[in-house]
């Protein structure tokens, strides 16, 4: 079993306290079975609230139970029960986001794609930050600036 962090970066303008949107955010990663090293060739979907029985595991579940394609092993991922960390670094630094506990597969890429929200320089909350696209643009009317969210980046280290 191993802890990873996942820890991200992004530019943002006018704008902080990045995070995804809602409890049932589904996160895309990239996936690598830790017994073959073959990565899976497409995007996985992981819920934090949904959960799914490991085979063999005494009633254990799961956010994410996955069998490797080439070698047939089952492997499972879990989220850390405390929620995601918003993300305002100053200078576009990295900053942990989750941590997600793997057993018999690795992490090895994120996609930002799906809804999140921030926060305005003068307080106004933007709850439908799309970032489907990989970029994110808007009009703060209480500040009267231009906000927006681009080049979100991400980095999987053991926590």
């Amino acid at each position: 079993m191993v802890v990873l962090l996942l820890s991200i970066k992004a530019e943002l303008e006018n704008v902080t306290d990045l995070v995804p949107a809602s409890d049932h955010f589904e996160y895309f990663f990239r996936v690598k079975c830790n017994s073959c090293h073959e990565e899976h060739p497409k995007l996985v979907s992981i819920n934090r609230k949904e959960e799914h029985d490991v085979s063999g595991g005494k009633g254990a579940t799961a956010n994410f139970v996955w069998r490797c394609g080439m070698c047939k092993r089952e492997s499972s991922a879990k989220f850390d029960p405390s929620p995601p960390t918003p993300y305002s670094a100053e200078n576009a630094q990295f900053a942990p986001l989750l941590k997600i506990e793997c057993r018999g597969l690795e992490f090895v890429g994120f996609d930002p794609s799906g809804t999140w929200k921030c926060v305005g320089m003068k307080g106004t909350v933007f709850t439908e930050v799309d970032m489907n696209e990989g970029e994110w643009s808007d009009y703060d009317e209480k500040a009267a600036l231009p906000v927006g969210v681009s080049e979100i980046e991400s980095q999987w280290t053991r926590a």
